[in-house]
């Protein structure tokens, strides 16, 4: 009964034992002259790591220590086992479908590296024409809107081709920007489109106005290659809703560049 229950704790304890170091040959031929059973030095076999000798001098020097066929099995199963798959932490998935650079409602021009850069805007005053004038050749009714930005510049310089980005605000559609031409007039920039954003009209309303073709990038976000044709000069997008009652001074915000050669 006492030997009954010492092979009992040896079972349990000699396998956390010996899995503190790794077992070879030499470990194993000692659990045999030990006399543990064949099924607790295969547990511990099993359960440690060790580097073994299964070369055929090896084979015989553990029979020839009294190691049994189904030890010198586990111990050629264990050496011809697979090594545990190194573990791999994934990168985090960009849950972002944003491209580089651009991070919040506004607009980004693509620099000289290639990079979307934040356009910083200007202020620009309106005044909107007292009277609708119908715009014969389209059938529309819309009103003059007249912007007036300080200084003769822009002041960010830019050379042609000009791409531009747009991350248009939640419910907002592309084609309520306006691409502008902008003339100087002394220290200032001037241009005359209309109101509410309305592209692909034409009159004296919309003389300043340019058209242009968006392609989508990502959800509410477009790109526009400004016309190279349009050639140098001042330019300013015009975001939708900065305009005041009719009638009324009111003021806003443009982003706009200074195209050279």
């Amino acid at each position: 009964m006492r030997k009954s229950f010492i092979a009992l704790v040896f079972l349990f304890i000699c396998p956390l034992i010996v899995a503190q170091q790794a077992m070879n040959n030499d470990s194993v031929i000692k659990l045999v002259k030990a006399g543990l059973s064949d099924d607790l030095i295969v547990s511990t076999i099993n359960g440690s790591p060790g580097t073994y000798n299964t070369s055929a001098d090896g084979l015989i020097a553990l029979k020839a220590a009294g190691a049994s066929d189904k030890v010198v099995s586990a111990i050629v199963m264990k050496s011809s086992a697979p090594p545990p798959a190194a573990v791999t932490v994934a990168s985090p998935a960009r849950t972002s479908s944003l491209p580089d650079g651009i991070d919040e409602v506004g607009v980004y021009y693509k620099d000289k590296t290639g990079a979307w850069t934040a356009l910083m805007p200007e202020i620009v005053n309106f005044k909107t024409g007292g009277v609708l004038k119908s715009v014969m050749t389209d059938g529309l009714v819309k009103g003059d809107l007249n912007g007036h930005i300080v200084g003769a510049h822009a002041k960010l310089g830019v050379t042609l081709p000009v791409v531009f980005a747009i991350y248009v605000p939640e419910g907002t559609a592309i084609t309520e920007y306006q691409l502008l031409r902008l003339r100087p007039s002394g220290n200032s920039r001037e241009f005359r489109s209309v109101t509410g954003g309305v592209m692909h009209v034409s009159g004296g309303a919309t003389r300043d106005a340019i058209e242009f073709q968006a392609d989508k990038l990502a959800p509410r976000v477009y790109q526009i290659n400004m016309p190279t044709s349009a050639g140098k000069g001042e330019y300013g997008l015009l975001p939708p809703g900065a305009v005041g009652s009719a009638n009324m001074g009111s003021s806003g915000k443009i982003y706009s560049v200074s195209v050279g050669e």
